[in-house]
């Protein structure tokens, strides 16, 4: 059997991608204790929601660090933001309210309580969302424009007839 670039590639991808997202997984379900570790300890207990925003979030980041894989000749492009925060903004969603050391300075125990933890689902569905869209855009930049093909080589196959037409 006889792999091809494009097959290795496409392997290459696979592999990255569900590397980055059990590091994602655990990067996440270890400091929120969603994993059971001996190094941090949940003093509140884990609502359902937040194992199926951990799960999610280490699924769609990982497809979305694996698109970033390139062929050799190609020229990679810049990292996205949205995919950085919205990562970030899952792990303070499913992270425990009265661990978060920037919560109870800002708002006390208190309010980690009564203001932050009814804020956490909202701010997982709104992270989930944004590296949906993060996803959706950077998989559609690729279809309508390749990894490795440039501009000029693009526009100038556009302005090629067809064969069999003048």
């Amino acid at each position: 059997m006889i792999i091809t670039p494009d097959r290795r590639l496409t392997w290459m991808r696979v592999g990255v991608g569900l590397a980055a997202a059990l590091g994602i997984a655990v990067a996440i379900g270890v400091p929120s204790a969603l994993l059971p570790n001996s190094f941090f300890v949940r003093m509140t207990p884990a609502p359902w929601w937040s194992y199926a925003a951990w799960a999610v979030t280490a699924v769609l980041s990982g497809a979305l660090i694996a698109t970033y894989v390139h062929a050799a000749s190609a020229t990679p492009r810049a990292p996205s933001r949205a995919g950085f925060a919205a990562t970030l903004g899952s792990m303070l969603a499913v992270g425990c309210p009265v661990c978060n050391k920037l919560v109870i300075a800002a708002l006390g125990v208190s309010g980690a309580l009564q203001v932050w933890a009814p804020l956490q689902p909202v701010l997982a569905v709104a992270s989930l969302t944004l590296l949906g869209w993060a996803l959706w855009r950077r998989l559609s930049t690729l279809r309508s424009c390749p990894v490795g093909s440039s501009p000029a080589a693009a526009a100038e196959d556009r302005h090629q007839p067809a064969p069999g037409q003048l």
